[in-house]
């Protein structure tokens, strides 16, 4: 399965200045096998070593002097360390505190030893642990499901994914034939996700059914992963919330909407909410007044709406079922087209920097406007509306570049693309004010990469 972090992989292998490099993402992303077909690939040596499963090696990494690790595990392993011709891969090194250490060692101490470490629960032991992270010695990368481009090379669409990913607003053309083609995979997408065990089944079986038990699978050792959280009480609202945040997702979460029977304190929901952040599960959308970059420095961390981990495992949550591949016939399809959106900005963005996303929320009497997406990573204040058909108002945009006198803004939806100039008055404050700007509509599968390089 072609991945986008496999030419991230190659430029890191031939760097001057590499450091050992850790994975960070949920599990069952893809982590795994993107690594062993990296060091198969590329190294003379590969030696994995699975933490969760590998007992001994816990042992091992306990050791100080990097020397004596990396002599047991050529015993262990019976394979050589050879400095430039060897990849070492530390999995599941959230089960072995010691060796996240130790990596600051192995950059110091041998240098010219490619090493690679990933973690599922990594976020949840680095918050609860009480060592010091290696600041300077390591590199990260983040991986999440597959985006709609790696969905489509694992569908064998290569030249429609190339296509894609070459395509600019303004200087290319788009026919209507290879729109609804691509629209017709943003449909399967929206039911098989992008878990990469998920993708290559229906590769194979064209079975929507395979698909279905892929997902019941992840789900279920989702769920089991609780086990290794908190108390009692926070897996069991943990176990409830991965149910009901599927139903509520890209809306504004309310506290007292969850379970009310149940008693629980927002204090409780909130834990639960963070520790499922933790497991990168979800992803907090927060509300931001949005006054420049970065848009972390007036959030309010109060005002937030959810996105789920996959659209494929929202959607098996749900129990909706993809009955026509021509037509998405749904109460959820507004907030099935957000999802697919933040889930494909969030994945596409630069791999070596944490991606997040805000919104834009004004709460006045008569006069509510919401921008659905800011994202954080694009070196400029740029909104992004998402409508699920091919036509939807624009009251809310016109509002916020009104006032925030931006030069652009994006629109997701199912037409073509395109790009117009806007010049309106609209009412607000009891007059008429003047807007304008360029607006360029994306269709759904299209990422920010089409506009036009500023």
């Amino acid at each position: 399965m072609k991945r986008q972090i496999d030419d991230y992989l190659r430029a890191w292998k031939e760097s001057k200045t590499r450091r050992p490099l850790l994975i960070r993402g949920a599990r069952q992303v893809g982590k795994t096998y993107v690594v062993d077909a990296f060091g198969k690939a590329h190294f003379t040596h590969y030696v994995k070593i699975n933490f969760e499963h590998e007992a001994a090696f816990r042992e091992l990494f306990r050791a100080e002097n990097i020397g004596e690790i990396c002599r047991g595990i050529e015993l262990l392993k019976g394979v050589p360390l050879v400095e430039g011709q060897t990849l070492l891969f530390l999995d599941e090194i959230q089960a072995c505190p010691e060796a996240i250490v130790r990596l600051r060692y192995f950059f110091e101490e041998k240098p010219g030893l490619h090493l690679v470490a990933a973690g599922s629960l990594l976020d949840f032991t680095l918050s609860t642990w009480s060592y010091s992270m290696p600041v300077g010695r390591v590199e990260f990368v983040y991986m999440y499901p597959m985006n709609f481009t790696e969905f489509l090379w694992g569908m064998g669409e290569t030249a429609l994914a190339d296509y894609l990913e070459g395509f600019q607003i303004k200087r290319d053309v788009m026919s209507r034939p290879v729109h609804e083609k691509l629209l017709k995979w943003v449909r399967y997408y929206y039911f098989i996700g992008g878990m990469p065990e998920a993708v290559s089944v229906f590769a194979e079986t064209g079975s929507l059914l395979e698909v279905e038990k892929i997902h019941e699978r992840i789900l279920t050792s989702y769920a089991l992963d609780f086990a290794k959280y908190g108390s009692r009480k926070q897996q069991e609202i943990m176990q409830y919330l991965l149910e009901y945040i599927p139903a509520v997702t890209s809306r504004k979460f309310k506290f007292s909407s969850v379970n009310p029977e149940a008693g629980w304190r927002s204090a409780q929901i909130r834990e639960a909410l963070e520790l499922l952040e933790k497991s990168r599960l979800i992803h907090f959308v927060y509300a931001s007044k949005a006054s420049g970059i970065p848009l972390s420095k007036d959030k309010n961390q109060r005002v937030f709406k959810l996105l789920f981990l996959d659209i494929g495992l929202l959607n098996h949550q749900l129990k909706l079922r993809l009955l026509d591949v021509e037509e998405l016939v749904t109460n959820h399809k507004g907030a099935l087209a957000e999802q697919f959106i933040g889930q494909q900005l969030i994945a596409s963005g630069p791999l070596f920097m944490e991606r997040s996303l805000f919104y834009w929320l004004r709460e006045k009497r008569k006069a509510e406007a919401e921008i659905d997406f800011l994202p954080d990573f694009t070196g400029e204040l740029l909104p992004v509306e998402v409508k699920a058909g091919s036509s939807g108002r624009l009251r809310s945009l016109h509002v916020f570049m009104a006032e925030k006198k931006l030069p652009k803004a994006v629109r997701y939806n199912t037409d073509l693309p395109s790009a117009m100039r806007v010049d309106i008055r609209i009412p607000i404050g009891g007059g008429m004010q003047r807007v304008e700007y360029e607006l360029y509509s994306l269709p759904l599968y299209m990422g920010l990469n089409a506009l036009p390089k500023t």
